[in-house]
């Protein structure tokens, strides 16, 4: 098991990262329609599952191995999507997995959560798309209900989008990650955290710092919903 000098040095973070603070969450959007509002006929995990396993609804049904739906806690504070299945979530069906999977376990752990345990992990695209190109903005139509639907599911306390498709797709914008990250959204009064895919933190080490700050923003903002902490 890794200690926590082990998981601070995975992301790269220095005792002067781990004790710098960042600004204060910025109030949330303004509220929009419940969750409710926008219920999905795909209303259990069951009916899901098989619509995912079956989608022909894009392109991306032909070259795909296998749909991803998600893995974790069905009943998760905190939901985590990114961007798309790679090859290896494409082969064994979960998402993140392999070296951008490990990074991400370690950013978990840096805020004390771990992949399973009151964390959801999915995708905004279920199917994997060739040569882990960017998602096409018909193939984020054809599975966006799929993820309202696990959004509807889950009703999540926390949303963490990793990377730019993440929370374009979730924020309805089309501002870039650097305009997104260091403040709260909201998606349908669920607040919503955005900070860099794994992937890309493992090819631009330096970003590591501020997905650091991200991650300190979330978990601050999740206190703050929960009188306990």
């Amino acid at each position: 098991m890794l200690s926590q000098d082990d998981v601070f040095a995975e992301l790269g973070i220095g005792p002067a990262w781990r004790l710098r603070e960042v600004a204060p969450a910025a109030a949330l959007a303004a509220p929009g329609l419940p969750l409710s509002a926008h219920a999905s006929p795909l209303t259990t995990w069951d009916a899901l599952t098989e619509a995912i396993a079956h989608c022909t609804a894009c392109k991306l049904s032909g070259t795909r191995t296998q749909g991803v739906l998600g893995v974790g806690d069905r009943h998760a504070d905190w939901l985590i999507v990114g961007e798309a299945p790679g090859a290896d979530e494409d082969e064994q069906g979960e998402p993140f997995v392999g070296q951008a999977g490990k990074l991400l376990d370690a950013m978990l752990a840096a805020i004390d959560l771990q992949r399973g345990s009151k964390v959801y992990l999915t995708n905004v695209l279920k199917s994997r798309p060739p040569g882990n190109r960017d998602p096409e903005p018909d193939e984020i139509a054809a599975c966006r209900p799929y993820l309202l639907a696990q959004i509807e599911l889950i009703q999540p306390r926390l949303i963490l989008a990793l990377g730019r498709f993440a929370a374009q797709t979730l924020l309805e914008t089309d501002e870039t990650i650097g305009h997104l990250r260091g403040r709260v959204h909201a998606f349908r009064k669920v607040p919503v955290v955005v900070t860099y895919h794994p992937a890309y933190l493992l090819r631009n080490l330096p970003d590591k710092a501020r997905a650091w700050e991200d991650l300190c923003l979330a978990r601050r903002t999740f206190n703050s919903l929960t009188p306990e902490s």
